[in-house]
């Protein structure tokens, strides 16, 4: 795994006597970053019924499809042939990634807004089906069904093992960002009653901080910089689910 991200200049290793430390290029950085900042957001804001729509008007198709991928996973969705929404005025990611790609004079954006009653009952649908919502609701409740059982056992627990809560919060956040990274956190007037990924985030919200200092010391205990002991996590680490408290 490691050496497939190396592979696709997401990490960079040095040298040092017969070990390798790893540190992420500044391209892996920023796609570590757009990642956080859906992963670790502390819950939807008030939605202001804002669009962003991208049209990569002036692109090859290979560019377009690589385009798509990657707004795919930044949340957006594919409304009609050759067309990308989110539900977000906010451009931050959008506009690392066409800068990142070198396309930022190629692609049309738009920032759109739904006013009719109508419409936005048709949006509903629209969405249901462009996001797939059936099959990202699905993969939710399977998260909850395998780890519901696990935060509870936890929470019998009186002193959990610091290598058990690392190896619990690395499967945590690799289930959750794997289905997160494939939905786009829509508003609440767009999705169905009972929306399954609202109880997923508060689980492994939760769960994080249930586990989050064992799993900080097992970091401090058994890894290291190339210049010796781990620093202490960033402000913006405890802040993490909309705080981890202390």
């Amino acid at each position: 795994a490691v050496f497939r991200l190396v592979k696709e200049n997401l990490l960079t290793s040095q040298q040092s006597g017969r070990r390798s430390f790893y540190s992420f290029t500044e391209f892996g950085n920023r796609h570590y970053e757009k990642a956080a900042r859906r992963i670790y957001a502390s819950q939807n804001e008030d939605w202001d019924e804002k669009w962003t729509v991208v049209i990569p008007a002036f692109l090859k198709n290979e560019e377009r499809d690589e385009l798509r991928k990657e707004l795919l996973w930044l949340g957006y969705g594919a409304i009609a042939p050759g067309i990308l929404a989110h539900p977000s005025g906010v451009r931050q990611s959008l506009d690392e990634t066409l800068l990142e790609m070198g396309l930022t004079n190629q692609v049309v954006v738009l920032t759109a807004e739904t006013e009719e009653l109508a419409s936005r009952a048709a949006l509903k649908k629209l969405t249901h089906t462009s996001w797939k919502l059936d099959d990202v609701a699905g993969r939710y409740e399977k998260f909850l069904q395998k780890f519901r059982p696990v935060f509870t056992a936890t929470k019998r627990v009186q002193n959990l093992d610091p290598q058990d809560c690392f190896l619990i919060r690395t499967l945590l956040i690799h289930e959750y960002r794997r289905i997160l990274l494939s939905d786009a956190d829509l508003p609440d007037q767009l999705l169905p009653v009972n929306w399954p990924g609202k109880t997923a985030f508060d689980l492994t919200a939760n769960f994080y901080r249930e586990i989050q200092k064992g799993a900080m010391e097992y970091i401090q205990m058994n890894m290291e910089t190339v210049d010796g002991r781990l620093p202490g996590a960033s402000k913006t680490y405890h802040l993490r689910f909309g705080g981890l408290g202390n």
